[in-house]
């Protein structure tokens, strides 16, 4: 009988990358740290991950929505209304301080702007939302399926992860908030299979953060309803 000839090199390589053994822990871990290059720098490698490992854009969320100019409209103001909603009512009742101390330094400080515009667009819109909503959801639903318990299981843990990373450069508030906003974010996800409406309402989110800080609003926004 003939042996079997090897599978060609590229082909084990999107094995590798697409399983759970060494190379695939190794991509895993590289695209988490991509950003300690470059804010944005995982959501891109996540992008590079798909090609090499022969991914579907379409399993990460990377679909055309049913009508661009609804997604973009009801992703702005969606991400504006729940930064709003944030501020003023949920961290309140967790007890937050009402200052931002981690970005406080942008209150007025014009020279910061731009790279902060960059760091709320590519870096939170796009990044955050390729690694923590499509790339981790198409890992967990490769482990354990696509079924409603698997997407509340991924929804549930891919919020704590992203809590966590943001703990230590904001803190316990810091940490509630990106965890709130995982759970909303990675449902809308969940239930829809495309990543444009939550990677549009993050940057929203986070340019309104932004613009709050830079008007020095925060204390006034957070005392709208609790004094």
């Amino acid at each position: 009988m003939e042996a079997r000839s090897a599978a060609p090199p590229e082909d084990a390589l999107a094995a590798g990358l697409r399983g759970f053994g060494p190379l695939g822990l190794l991509s895993f871990l590289v695209i988490l740290l991509g950003n300690a290059l470059l804010v944005g720098t995982s959501g891109f490698l996540v992008l590079v991950w798909a090609r090499l490992s022969h991914t579907p854009w379409r399993d990460l969320g990377i679909t055309r929505p049913r009508s661009w100019p609804v997604t973009i409209v009801a992703g702005i103001v969606s991400g504006a209304a729940f930064k709003l909603l944030m501020k003023s009512v949920v961290l309140p009742l967790l007890g937050a301080d009402p200052i931002n101390h981690a970005y406080h330094y942008l209150a007025g400080n014009q020279a910061a702007l731009p790279f902060a515009i960059y760091a709320m667009i590519v870096g939170a819109g796009f990044g955050e939302e390729m690694v923590f909503r499509g790339y981790l959801f198409e890992r967990i639903g490769k482990r354990y399926g696509t079924g409603v318990g698997a997407k509340a299981f991924a929804v549930a843990l891919t919020s704590l992860f992203f809590g966590v990373a943001h703990y230590r450069g904001q803190g316990l508030a810091g940490a509630e908030q990106a965890t709130v906003t995982g759970l909303v974010f990675g449902t809308i996800y969940a239930a829809s299979g495309r990543i444009w409406l939550p990677m549009i309402a993050h940057a929203a989110f986070d340019l309104t953060a932004l613009w709050i800080i830079y008007h020095d609003l925060e204390t006034a926004v957070a005392h709208w309803f609790f004094r």
